[in-house]
């Protein structure tokens, strides 16, 4: 394992490290040694958890012995002096945003030599074992939990009691790296609680795995045994951190929650009364309660009598407003105190209650009252009203259900908004932590990001990527194939026009992009409003199929849903029909900050480019996004003359790119992807947006003045990207020759009185006929599949000869351009360029196909009246006969040529050879009208339909780039 040593220290890396992971590893031990903090962007695919692993834990290792073989809650008398010493050491908290990325990350320790004792924290969902409670969710879930703990019943949780015994007699535990499944086991097979059990080893460890909320909750942070000063936090995957921890430290309080919470007190003082009464129970005041609901009602009434004279801008005021509102209430700092007490009593109560019915023995009840209690500990956090300055205070109506119509109540959301991130942020620097590193694949733009936070990074990295220049294609598309310029701004959005020509782009990049292509729309408005365009509109007066049905005619379509509970369905039909084996892959539409453009991995088949339609600025009047701009321009104001402050239009702008950059992280997932990225819109053209892309997409980007060079560059750039793979540079050769062997023959058959032979074939000998091929062929299809038993099961290769085992299918196609193997040792998938149209089968009546002779290597399609007639499919390589051949080959070539075209097809098999590769390539290649050959068309009109001559081709002549 090579080990690199970074500004004194010795690091282990688990493979040969590229520049950029040394780099990266060189800034996360600055920021460790001068106890500074740190934004470090590195694209998905360059190895950053590893890295980030690899160097903290070296760093922590040069300064001591790792804690391995300490157990929880053990005395200093009974530690050795190895364990003293690591227990004054820092701890580690490393932090991502779900438990999903947790797990990853606790794969990647353990590729690493380092062995830290670690534990991972997860919630009760994740870890509880309890056949009951388990089942339960939320706070239903805790409070049953807390219960079954709590009481020593027949009913009491089993699990529990068993934690501290066995982590005494299991002081290695957390030695090696466990993920939460591995905790699980351990208290199925061992009786533990998971949960807890994990609760008790975060006491003791080196390097501590969660997710942001128990750091940025004030509440899971108080419960962590952590010895904060000098400990070091990680925020992995960090993009989203700002407005995690603005959310954090806001809340919205609807109508319809104060009036449950409202029923509920009423419940506790019957209650508490049923007690006292008949049980002489007096545990439970029910006055406490009587004056908590007494509050709850003068406060809906409050809400209800603020007057709102615009129901677009509702009522807002500064954040110190909502302490004189309470304050009408006698709602103070010291008494928010006793209600607090009041809200636990209340919800031990409805608890306890809930269990004496033999239908919830063991299951948890919700309790409403504790977001009130929620809401208090926000507000009164602090013996002062200093952080209120951060706060704005926003009633706004919302549309009301029919049983609130019935009601005849008006509903109302009463909002507390944290404008600050760094509230919840400068908690950390309160507790003398020792560094704070934030890390993604997207951070920028950096200068934004820090400034909201209110912390001071000092160190701070734009990593490139490791891939290669050939492995990214980056391209602005201004205009449509008509000419119509994209632009998804409020005013153009609504045209005919820009949906138009947007729905026949996506008809053309369908048709390139083999596999996975990512569509990502600024809003679920635009792109429902796009779909339902597309589905009822043609393309072209030429042709009658919607535009919709030409996108599902080359890819599958899925849309985003806007229910997070569908979502894992629509991801699982998109990689259903990826393997889809009949089409051309499939095609998602997604939004940008929807679920698609978070966190997923897209890599290989499942992402071959993303395509984004325009900036996703969030909306202008949302009463959240409005004030945020207003407060920021009134801390603008305020700063001193020459100090960097962020404006609310530069923070406008900066989300909406960020959030562009997080989708266009989809394409991109490993060292050895590949994928394209294209920008429909204009406004990407201008300096400023190109500047606020990550910084490893700028240099690939490219704006195009023209849509059929986006489609001529795109295509070549995927068919140079299937030879130049790694796993098939093996194969380029084989192909370039068996390419050169068939155009050799036709050539020289087709016309020997032409010069063909002395200047075409002597390039052919040359070996240049390979560059100019490329430059014509395109790759319509990815090599990759998803399923490789399927594929070899779908073809029988023996002795040269490929049996049939699928029927024909309509609109398959063929790809010349594919990297062949040898037949006696694969049949690969071939489809077609996209500039193919694609057939219809002939008529049912037809003689069926035969198998291709043993000396054919090559598939073809059956031709009629100068036009390709029959597709084949990817999978079966199947042929027409040779009488079939012949006859059709009769009524496609000129007079001229048919005496030689027979010749050929009679004079043996390597004659044959040529014969069937003019079949193949006759769409490449026209005769004009003096005879002359000359390339098809690769450029586009708004149709996709058919290849004709046009300027691109006679350009490619001219500069001697075509035959």
């Amino acid at each position: 394992m090579p080990t690199y040593k970074i500004r004194g220290i010795d690091v282990e890396f688990p493979f040969e490290a590229y520049d950029c992971q040394l780099v990266y590893m060189e800034k996360v031990i600055q920021s460790l040694q001068d106890k500074s903090n740190a934004l470090l962007e590195s694209p998905t695919g360059t190895g950053k958890t590893l890295c980030l692993l690899c160097a903290t834990l070296a760093w922590r290792k040069s300064l001591g012995n790792f804690s391995t073989g300490r157990r929880a809650g053990a005395k200093h008398s009974e530690s050795s002096s190895s364990q003293d010493e690591s227990s004054n050491l820092p701890t580690i908290v490393y932090t991502s945003r779900t438990h999903s990325q947790i797990r990853q990350v606790v794969q990647e320790l353990k590729r690493t030599v380092y062995r830290p004792k670690m534990v991972v924290l997860g919630s009760r969902e994740q870890l509880c074992i309890h056949p009951d409670v388990s089942l339960l969710h939320g706070k239903t879930q805790t409070n049953a939990c807390h219960f079954l703990c709590k009481k020593r019943t027949k009913r009491h949780c089993t699990h529990f009691p068993r934690v501290s015994e066995f982590v005494k007699n299991n002081p290695g535990l957390g030695d090696e790296p466990i993920d939460i499944e591995d905790l699980v086991n351990i208290g199925k097979n061992n009786g533990p609680c998971p949960y807890y059990m994990s609760r008790e080893l975060h006491k003791v460890v080196d390097i501590l795995f969660a997710p942001y909320n128990y750091l940025i909750d004030p509440g899971n942070r108080k419960s962590l045994a952590i010895k904060w000063e000098n400990s070091i936090l990680i925020f992995d995957e960090a993009h989203n951190l700002e407005g995690i921890c603005a959310d954090a430290a806001s809340f919205d309080l609807p109508s319809a929650l104060l009036t449950t919470c409202i029923s509920e007190a009423q419940n506790c003082v019957d209650i508490a009364l049923t007690r006292r009464n008949e049980l002489n129970d007096k545990s439970f005041n029910p006055e406490n309660f009587a004056i908590l609901k007494a509050l709850l009602l003068m406060l809906e009434k409050r809400i209800a009598e603020i007057p709102i004279e615009s129901k677009e801008m509702g009522f807002t005021k500064p954040g110190d407003y909502i302490y004189e509102l309470l304050e009408e209430l006698k709602i103070t700092h010291k008494t928010a105190t006793m209600l607090l007490d009041t809200i636990e009593d209340a919800m031990l109560l409805l608890e306890e209650d809930a269990k004496t019915t033999d239908s919830q023995k063991t299951k948890g009840t919700v309790c409403r009252l504790e977001s009130i209690g929620d809401i208090l500990r926000i507000i009164f956090k602090e013996h002062g009203n200093a952080h209120a300055k951060n706060y704005r205070v926003h009633v706004q109506e919302v549309e009301v259900n029919s049983h609130d119509i019935v009601k005849a109540k008006k509903s109302r959301i009463f909002s507390w908004w944290c404008f600050n991130p760094g509230v919840a942020m400068e908690e950390f620097a309160k507790k003398d932590v020792g560094s704070i590193i934030l890390t993604s694949g997207t951070l920028s733009p950096m200068d934004s990001f820090a400034e909201e936070l209110k912390l001071k990074f000092p160190i701070r990295l734009e990593n490139p990527h490791v891939i290669s220049d050939n492995q990214l294609w980056a391209g602005i598309v201004p205009a449509g194939p008509s000419g119509h310029p994209f632009n998804s701004s409020y005013k153009n959005r609504d045209s005919a026009e820009y949906k138009l020509n947007l729905g026949n782009s996506i008809v053309n990049f369908a048709r390139i992009v083999p596999d996975g292509l990512l569509v990502f729309f600024p809003s679920y408005y635009l792109l429902n409003l796009c779909i339902d365009y597309w589905k009822n509109t043609s393309g072209s007066s030429t042709n009658s199929s919607t535009i919709w049905e030409r996108i599902c005619k080359h890819k599958l379509p899925v849309v985003e849903p806007r229910q997070s509970s569908l979502f894992p369905q629509a991801i699982d039909d998109y990689m259903a029909k990826l393997r889809d084996t009949s089409i051309n892959g499939a095609v998602f539409f997604a939004v940008c900050r929807g679920k698609v453009s978070e966190g997923l991995d897209f890599a290989d088949q499942a992402g071959r480019a993303v395509i984004v339609t325009g900036i996703p600025f969030a909306l202008w009047n949302d009463p959240k996004v409005r004030l945020k701009r207003e407060f920021l321009d009134q801390q603008a104001q305020s700063q001193q003359t020459g100090s960097k402050v962020l404006t609310g239009d530069e923070w406008y702008s900066q989300q909406a790119s960020r959030a562009v950059n997080q989708a266009v992280g989809r394409v991109i997932r490993h060292r050895h992807d590949h994928g394209a990225i294209i920008f429909c819109d204009e406004r990407f053209a201008k300096p400023y947006h190109q500047s606020q892309m990550s910084l490893w997409i700028q240099p690939h980007i490219k704006c195009y003045s023209k849509f059929g060079d986006v489609v001529f560059t795109l295509t070549r750039f995927f068919r140079d990207a299937v030879i130049n793979c790694p796993t098939k540079q093996k194969y380029v050769s084989l192909f370039v020759r068996t390419i050169l062997q068939y155009v050799t023959c036709w050539m020289y058959q087709v016309d020997k009185s032409r010069s063909v032979e002395s200047s075409f074939l002597a390039e052919i000998k040359q070996d240049s006929i390979s560059r100019q091929l490329h430059e014509i062929l395109p790759a319509n299809r990815s090599n990759l599949c998803f399923n490789n038993q399927k594929q070899s099961s779908s073809l029988s290769c023996t002795n040269n000869k490929v049996s049939e085992e699928k029927p024909i299918k309509r609109n398959e196609a063929i790809d010349l351009t594919k990297d062949v193997l040898p037949v006696e040792e694969t049949c690969g998938q071939l489809t077609a360029p996209y500039f193919v149209k694609k057939r219809k089968l002939e008529d049912a009546k037809q003689k069926p196909l035969q198998r291709c002779d043993k000396s054919c290597g090559w598939p073809m399609e059956s031709m009629s009246q100068g036009k390709i007639s029959s597709v084949q499919e990817c999978s079966s390589l199947q042929v027409k006969s040779e009488a079939s051949l012949q006859k059709q080959t009769s009524q496609i070539v000129s007079s001229g040529t048919r005496s030689a075209m027979s010749s050929c097809m009679t004079s043996g098999d390597e004659e044959k050879k040529g014969t069937h590769f003019l079949i193949q390539i006759d769409f490449l290649f026209a005769k004009d009208s003096n005879g002359r050959l000359e390339i098809c068309d690769l450029s586009f009109s708004q149709v996709d339909d058919g290849p004709a001559t046009g300027p691109l081709a006679k350009e490619l002549l001219t500069n001697g780039n075509g035959p």
